[in-house]
């Protein structure tokens, strides 16, 4: 992958971490309910339903790209469409928030991972994205192993900092984007319209 390939990916990646979602509103709450280390099992378990997906993704289009190199193009554009709509549906909805007045039930790590994992698995949102976005960086004359290391392992990366972040300050936090969530889900939004937008427009 170029490197200014991978600056955009990592770009776009943070932006969906930012974004709303269940497996960022599970950190939030889980971040609050049973408290930073407790929430790392969730992370991780998120982390690695993403990286599955990322591999399921990519190695679909890998073998429809065997088949035939027009349906990269078509990918792009019928991704970068989608990408343009999730846009708009991000820019338009409200802040994620907390509801931690419930009594947190004891929980042990393999719980919490498996519901990180399965939040992620099994959000169809996600699997949509993810075939999406990932044409719009695939170069079909490179390795696509290397291709998904590189992606997949940004994508974790950036998905568990932001996540655990979520987590470490998840009282704070919570009050934080209540306030001002919602131009953050603009600033997300308007990152994922750009990238549907002018993306399969590149040679």
């Amino acid at each position: 992958m170029a490197l200014h390939t991978w600056l955009i990916y990592l770009l776009a990646a943070a932006g969906l971490s930012l974004s709303p979602g269940p497996n960022g509103l599970l950190a939030l709450t889980h971040g609050a309910l049973h408290g930073r280390r407790k929430a790392i099992c969730t992370i991780v378990g998120g982390s690695v339903g993403f990286v599955t997906i990322v591999a399921l993704s990519m190695f679909g289009i890998g073998a429809l790209l065997q088949a035939s190199l027009v349906w990269l193009t078509v990918l792009k554009w019928v991704g970068g469409a989608y990408l343009v709509w999730l846009g708009i549906q991000v820019w338009r909805s409200p802040p994620i928030g907390l509801d931690a007045s419930q009594p947190a039930e004891a929980r042990g790590g393999w719980s919490l991972f498996r519901q990180g994992a399965l939040s992620a698995l099994t959000n169809p949102k996600g699997i949509l994205f993810f075939a999406a976005f990932l044409p719009q960086f695939i170069d079909p004359a490179r390795s696509l192993p290397v291709q998904f290391a590189v992606m997949a392992g940004t994508f974790a990366a950036i998905e568990f900092a932001t996540e655990l972040f979520i987590a470490s300050v998840a009282h704070r936090i919570s009050a934080w984007l209540a306030r001002v969530g919602r131009g953050f889900n603009r600033a997300c939004g308007g990152i994922f319209i750009a990238i549907g937008a002018l993306l399969p427009l590149r040679a």
